[in-house]
């Protein structure tokens, strides 16, 4: 068709679609799908050939955030059994990263529940950075805490941090209507100080929420003007206990068509596919390859993913190669400009986190210093889910959706990992 050889020639030079032009690719028939992935498979391929970066996701602090964000379990008022736990110590922190090392992962993504962090987080984050990088000192750290405040991103570099992820999550026009708490100001203003700081920012997005196209599209648009290296394409996943249980809102051609749309628009640029890759992709994730060139190993903050050894199966199985430690991930006009960031030059922006890796049950901190969440500010749709419902509340939700039975089966509340006798990907 016209528009996909339009869009192919343009992602081929680097070029952005129109905004109707990516309306028009979320408006495409599922007869039209095959040829939609293809036509974005090429402008992958181009910029990453067939390699897939793998990073891995390690929880430091979850639940009880003060934020309001509707998607998230760990959100104010949350009714989800998730793990509650206080900070992890940097050597668990960097034997839980030493698990998706060995399986391939070239970034870690430490990530922590709250507003924000404070002075004295930072420095438990640069310790931990420090234990990681002694153990490797070639991985990758990004850190997700959640809104900065002045001169947290530039100590955050000065300890080892490579990245920074903050995701907008959808429109600026709908944005309080998933949350009230904090502004999409706000967030941009958080990718701006990572980008200040040298650090390479990652930001994304979160689709299934109930929003429009039109949202979909500016949010992405958005990320494109930020000039964030990654996109984290996150896919929500409506836990129990949270406002937006109900929103069961996505098919796995919807989900190729959104991440498609995402290619389109960032040719160039690290696309992820993160929270809710098993649970709305399903029986298609290898497809979804065809599109992102990254995805998160293993499980996510407080939900299970399928285990580690089928993601690197996957990965072989669909003809694609895990992107290896010395491997640049970004096509090389845009890997000057990071490493120019690296060293004090022009802004730019990197990888980062998604929807973020957990762990086993550690007591809260009694006092409630900055308990919270990072699905708030952080990554993307984070949080786990109450136990499995009753036979009959099942059957009644089966009634008036028929995939949520299929899907209940797929969202599981994460109960391995580190802090636990299960190993993060089992």
């Amino acid at each position: 068709m016209d528009l996909l050889d339009t869009l192919t020639a343009k992602g081929l030079r680097g070029e952005a679609p129109t905004r109707e032009e990516a309306l028009a690719v979320l408006a495409t028939t599922d007869d039209e799908l095959l040829d939609v992935v293809a036509a974005a498979g090429r402008v992958r391929r181009q910029w990453f050939g067939r390699r897939v970066k793998l990073n891995y996701l390690v929880n430091l602090k979850s639940g009880l955030c003060p934020e309001d964000c509707s998607y998230c379990s760990q959100r104010l008022g949350s009714k989800a059994e998730i793990l509650k736990y206080t900070w992890l110590k940097p050597d668990q922190a960097a034997e839980a990263a030493k698990a998706g090392v060995a399986g391939g992962a070239k970034r870690v993504c430490l990530v922590a529940s709250g507003r924000g962090p404070t002075d004295r987080d930072i420095d438990r984050v640069a310790d931990t950075i420090s234990a990681i990088k002694d153990a490797d000192p070639a991985v990758e750290i990004c850190a997700c805490l959640g809104l900065l405040s002045d001169n947290q991103a530039e100590r955050l570099k000065a300890a080892g941090a490579d990245a920074y992820n903050h995701n907008l999550n959808t429109s600026e026009g709908t944005y309080g209507d998933i949350a009230t708490t904090h502004t999409y100001a706000d967030r941009v203003d958080t990718v701006q100080k990572a980008h200040g700081a040298g650090l390479s920012a990652c930001s994304g997005l979160i689709a299934g929420m109930g929003e429009s196209d039109e949202d979909l599209v500016d949010v992405v648009f958005a990320l494109r003007e930020l000039g964030s290296d990654s996109v984290p394409v996150n896919f929500l996943i409506p836990f129990e206990g949270t406002p937006l249980a109900k929103e069961w809102n996505l098919t796995p051609q919807r989900c190729l068509r959104i991440l498609a749309m995402v290619r389109f628009v960032n040719p160039d640029t690290e696309v992820r596919i993160a929270g809710g890759r098993e649970v709305h992709l399903r029986t298609l994730q290898p497809l979804g390859l065809h599109l992102a060139n990254s995805i998160f190993l293993g499980d996510y903050l407080t939900s299970e993913g399928q285990a580690g050894q089928a993601d690197l199966d996957m990965i072989k199985d669909a003809g694609f190669e895990v992107e290896g430690a010395g491997e640049a991930t970004l096509p090389r006009h845009r890997a000057d400009v990071a490493a120019a960031v690296a060293t004090g030059g022009a802004c730019g922006t990197g990888g980062g986190c998604g929807p973020c890796g957990g762990h086993g049950e550690v007591s809260a901190d009694a006092t409630g210093e900055e308990e919270a969440d990072g699905g708030a500010h952080g990554c993307g749709p984070c949080g786990g889910h109450a136990v499995a419902a009753p036979a009959e509340d099942a059957a009644e939700s089966a009634a008036e959706n028929p995939n949520d039975e299929l899907r209940s089966d797929l969202v599981r509340v994460r109960r391995r990992g580190a802090g636990t006798e299960l190993a993060p990907n089992a």
